[in-house]
């Protein structure tokens, strides 16, 4: 299937809430700032994603075949044991949003203009999921993105945009010799149906994390880690 471009995704952040997950109290000196890149943002804000969906044509002991492309998971190929077909995605806060927050230097207004760049990748996350729930009913799904778990290393974002072909053209995301992903607020992944829930935070050992989204499941470790390799469920660690 040809990748298909979301591009006139819809940029509606609450203020109230976002200040308050930043710790923003509306009666202090800084709120009217803040409100303030909040406005800017979503003036100039374009969140985009990209995605195709793709079949699996090939199950080994800890690989998979999508489209001709391998993938080298033991997770995503127990991951994808049944399911045919999964959807290959990047999604994007943008390059406008990417240019913005990088021409503030004070750390302040820096740290917000990320924060507020990454609320409105979340919104193209979700625009995304919603676009994929409506056209394809696939049911339950989960994913797995390239760099969350050493079993899936962050070496694996570069099969994942071979298979999707020119993204940076798509909707100007692209790879640096790191392999990380310019705009910084930007995700990529492989999302699947599933009978069971599953998130990488379930593998992972690490105490605090903000990003969290599942508890962790020593239970699940067992399942998706031979005991002979528990390194494979840690984060991936600079």
């Amino acid at each position: 299937m040809d990748p298909v471009i979301l591009d006139n995704i819809p940029v509606n952040l609450d203020l109230d809430t976002l200040a308050q997950k930043l710790r923003i109290k509306p009666v202090s000196s800084h709120f009217p700032e803040f409100a303030r890149l909040v406005e800017a943002a979503l003036a100039i804000g374009r969140p985009r994603a990209y995605y195709r969906m793709a079949y699996v044509e090939e199950r080994g002991e800890d690989y998979v075949v999508i489209d001709g492309v391998r993938f080298s998971s033991r997770i995503l190929r127990m991951n994808l044991d049944k399911p045919n077909h999964v959807f290959v995605y990047v999604a994007t806060c943008g390059q406008e949003l990417e240019a913005w927050a990088c021409g503030y230097s004070d750390l302040l207004p820096r740290f917000w203009a990320d924060a507020i760049s990454e609320a409105v990748l979340r919104v193209a996350s979700q625009a995304l999921a919603d676009h994929l729930a409506e056209r394809y009913q696939p049911g339950r799904t989960s994913h797995m993105n390239p760099g969350s778990l050493k079993d899936w290393p962050i070496a694996e974002q570069v099969p994942l945009f071979n298979l999707l072909g020119d993204v940076r053209g798509a909707i100007g995301v692209y790879l640096t010799e790191s392999l990380l992903m310019l705009p910084r607020k930007s995700v990529s992944g492989i999302e699947f149906p599933t009978e069971a829930s599953f998130a990488s935070c379930q593998l992972c050992p690490r105490d605090i994390c903000p990003g969290r989204r599942a508890p962790y499941d020593p239970a699940l470790v067992a399942k998706y880690l031979p005991t002979s390799a528990p390194d494979a469920a840690k984060p991936v660690t600079a």
